[in-house]
């Protein structure tokens, strides 16, 4: 059977981002479970505001292909969200219009989400963990887009204080969470191959 390709994707540019650290850990644990596990920075993908006019002439910038082109060589995609005004952060919502609007020659729009399976997460310093922000992004994925979401997310609350040195999560029902949660994608995704 072939070996599964996880994408993880921290939603955040922000310098000691919670999401970053939490994508982080990600990449660890799917690391343990002998994935192909590849992390990417937003920050090298630059995307100008999203315009439906500029998607279509003269076409989506290269970044957005670039980026179109990662998430198509990825049977799983876990994404990481900040919380910004109780919804998703405006770089996490600007790079997902643009995917949606890439495709090859007879693809229909939003074809990169399908056949691939997505998981998610967020932590933030607040209470909550981010559940407002996943509560979004669970709506613009498998709404908008058409994605298979996992039920299982993860929402780490009081980020600051979550992590211990070595950017572990230091309560275990969190990490159990975690592990949970990239099993999960994991198994999917390995369907998708």
């Amino acid at each position: 059977m072939p070996v599964p390709r996880i994408l993880v994707v921290p939603g955040s540019l922000r310098t000691a981002s919670y999401n970053t650290r939490l994508a982080a850990l990600a990449v660890k644990e799917l690391a343990l479970a002998q994935v192909e596990v590849t992390r990417i920075s937003l920050a090298d993908y630059p995307l100008p505001l999203f315009d439906a006019e500029m998607a279509a002439e003269p076409g989506p910038p290269q970044n957005a292909v670039k980026l179109h082109r990662m998430f198509e060589a990825h049977h799983g995609i876990f994404i990481t969200s900040p919380e910004y005004s109780a919804s998703v952060t405006p770089l996490v919502k600007n790079t997902i219009d643009w995917l949606s609007r890439v495709h090859a020659r007879g693809e229909r729009n939003y074809a990169v989400f399908k056949d691939r399976a997505f998981a998610i997460g967020a932590a933030s310093s607040g209470s909550g963990g981010g559940q407002r922000s996943l509560m979004a992004l669970r709506q613009i994925l498998e709404l908008g887009c058409g994605a298979l979401v996992i039920p299982e997310q993860i929402a780490v609350p009081h980020a600051a204080e979550a992590f211990d040195e070595r950017d572990n999560l230091k309560d275990e029902a969190l990490a159990g969470s975690l592990r949970t949660l990239l099993r999960r994608l994991v198994d999917l995704a390995s369907v998708m191959t």
